[in-house]
C-alpha cells in the first residue's frame, strides 16, 4: 500500500518483500563438467542438505577462476561423493579444479529481512564441509 504525503511517497512495510541470500556453498571445487548431460549442477547430497537446498531448486553458480556466472538448478549427486559437477551448456563455463560459489535466494518480508541470516557452508578441497 502506498500513501503520498506532500512530495513524499511511503510504502507500508507489510507489503515489501526483499530477495535475500538464503544459503551458499563457498569455494567448492568443480569435480567435472559433462557437456552431453541435459543440464544443471550435480552437488553431493551432504552439501545439498547442509546448505538447505533442494533438487530442482534454482541456484546461481559463480566461477572464481574465470568470473563466469550462471543460473541453473540442483541435481543430487551421491552422498559423500564430493561431487560438484557442471552439466550441459553450463559445462562450458568451468573446468575440473575451478573454485565456485553456489548461491540460493529467498523472498522474505521486510521485517524478517532485517534479522535474516544466510546459511554459509565452507568446504575443503574435496568439497567436505569444514567448521567456521
Amino acid at each position: 500500500m502506498q500513501r503520498i504525503i506532500g512530495n513524499v511517497q511511503e510504502v507500508e512495510n507489510s507489503y515489501v518483500q526483499r530477495f535475500m541470500l538464503k544459503s551458499k556453498i563457498h569455494r567448492a571445487t568443480l569435480t567435472g563438467a559433462d557437456l552431453d548431460y541435459e543440464g544443471s549442477i550435480a552437488i553431493d547430497r551432504d552439501l545439498i542438505e547442509l546448505a538447505d537446498m533442494l533438487p530442482g531448486e534454482q541456484v546461481h553458480v559463480l566461477n572464481i577462476n574465470n568470473g563466469s556466472r550462471l543460473i541453473t538448478y540442483v541435481i543430487e549427486a551421491p552422498r559423500g561423493s564430493g561431487s560438484m559437477m557442471l552439466n550441459g551448456p553450463a559445462a562450458r563455463l568451468g573446468t575440473t579444479g575451478d573454485k565456485v560459489i553456489v548461491l540460493t535466494y529467498c523472498s522474505v518480508e521486510d521485517d524478517e529481512a532485517k534479522s535474516h541470516e544466510t546459511k554459509v557452508i565452507l568446504v575443503d578441497d574435496e568439497n567436505r564441509a569444514v567448521e567456521r
